[in-house]
């Protein structure tokens, strides 16, 4: 039951996210829809993956974002010959004014609450895994010691589609650590014309801080408040159990074109994203809609395809498309 405290919260929160987006647009032009993947991410306390052409702004996205925030941000160029150690530290010797040796940890840049990871897979599977290894347990071990990474934390991969030659795919199994799959598009002409006006000002632009780690773990348990119906939940379940080749209310594209279908994962990720987005929406219950809107990001990375889907040309978005349209709505199956 959603309390009257809880209810002003909920829109308090959802107020300071949507001036958060207003702020980040003083720089970021267009990309509505990756801006409020990146915040989705962040306030459910998952990590995204972004794919785009080069020049299309993720990187200032990040960094837009840390400034707004208040938050530290950290950028890690991956390349075939990047070591674990650049990434989480090492142990490193330090002698004091005696003379006297002793070694202690040299924190790496994973130790930042935004983190930055430029072209992902250019870097090798070992080096990738100790990433994701900080991603998922939020911890960074060196020898025998533990070290906890400061909340919030999220790591914004990026991968570029268009150069293959030389990369590292992630694995699915480390695909499905991402919150999200984010596909950053071509601005419009429109947008690209106001970037090229911005290029030509003289003047710099000022970011207000509106928001630091503590505002955004409220704007986390602010999230829990919001209600999720029987009916919802159970919508979420169907829409991952249609992407499942094997399942017997599998959807006739998933049978013919997928391989392996989304994991639980998939399930619960709709359902925090879904929340995530109502909140930022003003509403305190879940709906149907929060979770079409979120599923193709939530989704996509989660759905393997066979070859008879890359032969026809069909991809996890088509597939999902075709799911979205045909899967019944609550209250419509016979």
């Amino acid at each position: 039951m959603v309390t009257v405290n809880s209810l002003s919260v909920l829109e308090q929160a959802g107020t300071r996210l949507d001036r958060v987006r207003q702020e980040i647009a003083k720089i970021i032009v267009g990309q509505d829809e990756v801006v409020s993947g990146i915040l989705t991410c962040l306030v459910a306390g998952g990590h995204a993956l972004l794919e785009g052409v080069p020049g299309l702004g993720k990187t200032t996205l990040l960094r837009t974002l840390s400034r707004v925030l208040h938050l530290q941000y950290s950028r890690i160029q991956f390349t075939p010959d990047l070591m674990p150690a650049d990434i989480i530290g090492s142990m490193m010797m330090h002698t004091d004014d005696r003379g006297s040796k002793s070694l202690f940890f040299q924190k790496g840049p994973i130790f930042s609450n935004l983190v930055l990871a430029d072209e992902i897979n250019r870097a090798t599977p070992k080096t990738q895994s100790a990433l994701l290894e900080a991603m998922q347990e939020r911890t960074v071990t060196s020898g025998s010691t533990t070290h906890e990474l400061e909340a919030p934390f999220m790591v914004m991969a990026t991968q570029n589609p268009i150069e293959m030659e030389g990369t590292y795919p992630l694995p699915e199994a480390q695909l499905d650590r991402f919150l999200m799959k984010i596909l950053v598009g071509y601005p419009s002409r429109a947008e690209l014309s106001l970037i090229v006006d911005r290029t030509l000002q003289a003047e710099t632009v000022t970011l207000d801080s509106l928001m630091d780690g503590p505002g955004v773990l409220q704007a986390r348990a602010a999230c829990m408040d919001v209600l999720v119906a029987p009916h919802v939940r159970e919508y979420a379940v169907d829409l991952v159990l249609a992407t499942q080749p094997e399942q017997p209310d599998a959807h006739s594209s998933s049978k013919r074109f997928v391989r392996y279908g989304s994991s639980p994962r998939g399930a619960q990720a709709l359902v925090e994203c879904g929340r995530v987005r109502a909140m930022m929406q003003g509403r305190v219950n879940l709906s149907v809609d929060d979770i079409r809107a979120v599923a193709p990001s939530v989704l996509r990375h989660r759905m393997i395809l066979n070859f008879d889907a890359h032969s026809e040309g069909e991809t996890p978005d088509t597939v999902l498309n075709a799911i979205l349209r045909d899967l019944p709505a609550p209250g419509a199956r016979g």
